[in-house]
């Protein structure tokens, strides 16, 4: 085991529609795609496609969407410590303009305790705050081993505040900052007081602001993509975070500067396809759009 990631399970039906139907309405969509989801769940899938296949333990259902999700993760080579609930989670995805919104059905009533697993080899532990306990478990086990902590602090959860204290790399979403009542600089400060080697806010079209290891903020702009090539912004963060655990493991002697700029490629062309599987980059991909934006930019989108 390289990487152990631990999230929610979800199918996502991710479809373009110019129009939603009401009351006895009906409408053809344009186009769909029917793919995993979920934040870290996705993020290992990340992982695996650019090449390390990580472990993961998420909820799995006895149905035909768990079965269909369990024949993803065989694809992508991912060992699967399945925790059961009764029925699978299922997303509704519709993007448009560069936003995205979304009907969610979640079983999280998990039926039986998580998986103790063997964390020899581990280098890295990425927890979406899903599976509280799990989480806190892990992330406690990691720390007192020196294995890498990261977080993808989408929302506020009930541990929140406890997991942060566990936690090497938390990088976290606009969503966040809103929920927590704080400015992204005032949140910078708070995952510094809770103790965040390494800490950041993604924010969509305006980038990344983070700082590094001497808590210097740095600000990582976003690629100046067009906006008619914004096809679905879905799970870009998920993508964000797969990739630069994915850096942070092939190209240990590199900084955070590099692992960021990564991940940066990588959700970039993750907002170009519809649907989390169509969106997932290989190592080919990432060096097509970093060699696509290098061409007559400025300084500052260089690696």
């Amino acid at each position: 085991m390289q990487a152990l990631f631990i999230g929610q399970t979800y199918i996502d039906v991710t479809f373009i529609t110019d129009h939603m139907p009401v009351g006895d309405e009906k409408h053809v969509a344009t186009d769909y795609a029917v793919s995993f989801g979920g934040n870290a769940v996705t993020a290992a899938f990340c992982c695996a496609k650019l090449g390390i296949e990580p472990d993961l333990i998420a909820t799995i259902a006895n149905d035909w969407l768990g079965r269909m999700f369990q024949d993803m993760a065989t694809k992508y080579g991912i060992s699967i410590h399945g925790r059961k609930v009764k029925t699978s989670s299922l997303s509704f995805i519709m993007p448009k303009d560069g936003k995205r919104a979304i009907v969610r059905c979640r079983d999280d009533d998990h039926i039986h305790p998580f998986p103790i697993l063997n964390l020899k080899g581990c280098r890295v532990l990425h927890v979406d705050g899903h599976q509280p306990d799990a989480a806190i478990h892990y992330a406690k086990l990691c720390r007192e081993a020196g294995i890498l902590t990261s977080l993808d602090g989408g929302g506020l959860r009930s541990n929140t505040t406890e997991l942060l204290e566990y936690i090497d790399v938390a990088i976290v979403a606009e969503r966040l900052c809103e929920q927590m009542d704080m400015t992204p600089d005032a949140m910078l400060s708070y995952l510094k007081e809770r103790g965040c080697r390494i800490g950041g806010v993604t924010m969509g079209e305006h980038g990344l602001l983070w700082y590094d290891e001497g808590g210097a903020v740095k600000r990582l702009p976003a690629l100046p993509i067009p906006r008619h090539r914004v096809i679905d912004t879905n799970g870009a963060g998920d993508v964000f975070h797969g990739a630069y655990v994915y850096s942070y493991l092939a190209h240990p002697e590199k900084g955070w500067q590099h692992h960021f700029e990564f991940a940066r490629a990588a959700s970039t062309y993750k907002i170009q396809r519809l649907g989390n599987e169509a969106g997932l980059p290989t190592l080919a991909n990432i060096e097509a759009v970093k060699q696509e934006f290098q061409i007559g930019r400025k300084k500052e989108f260089w690696d």
